[in-house]
């Protein structure tokens, strides 16, 4: 077999792999290009709020740990029982937008007026939310806490500033703030990333 035969044969060869690896992906993700491809990938659970950590353990949108970020978790259910757990409001406003067709049936948010080691939820039409205080934000530098008592919301407004609102204002905040968040972010990571890879370089 000559040069030119032996680097059709190769390219022939590289064209089915390349041909069966985009069949295989579209077989594993039928939906993408489609709304189909940001459904949440958890089973339909009714009770999707009851264990909700070990259920969810992870956010969908960025990796982070639910049960370390507990106080700041979302938890949106839609109208087909399907559930997306997330770090936060932040996160909970990217599955909201993502699913625009399918109807969100209940939310809710980590309780910081409660005590424990893990925050219950409550009910985001339930609570008060405590916008651009001094108190630290999870995937956004203008922080929103959520109180399931107006009392307490108050109680952390004297101690930290910020402005008291409902879900519907806190919502709109997180959208407001996702331009400077997600850049903030990116240059976070890409800051860490270079880190890493200039440690693994000097062992």
């Amino acid at each position: 077999m000559d040069r030119r035969e032996a680097l059709k044969l190769s390219l022939l060869a590289g064209a089915g792999l390349v041909a069966g690896q985009a069949n295989a992906q579209q077989q594993a993700c039928p939906g993408d290009g489609t709304p189909l491809q940001f459904i949440p990938k958890k089973p339909a659970d009714p009770q999707a709020n009851v264990n909700d950590i070990e259920k969810y353990p992870k956010c969908p949108y960025c990796g982070m740990d639910r049960k370390q970020y507990h106080h700041s978790r979302m938890l949106i259910q839609y109208s087909d029982d399907l559930a997306d757990g997330t770090c936060s409001l932040h996160c909970g406003a990217i599955s909201l937008s993502l699913n625009v067709d399918r109807e969100p049936k209940a939310m809710w948010v980590g309780d910081n007026a409660a005590a424990g080691d893990v925050k219950p939820l409550v009910e985001v039409d339930k609570a008060t939310f405590l916008v651009g205080s001094k108190l630290p934000g999870v995937m956004t530098a203008n922080s929103k806490v959520a109180y399931g008592t107006e009392e307490a919301a108050k109680a952390a407004q004297a101690a930290n500033g910020g402005e008291l609102v409902k879900f519907d204002q806190a919502l709109l905040a997180a959208y407001t703030d996702m331009s400077k968040d997600v850049t903030r972010i990116r240059k976070m990571r890409a800051e860490r990333r270079k880190k890493m890879m200039e440690q693994q370089n000097k062992g």
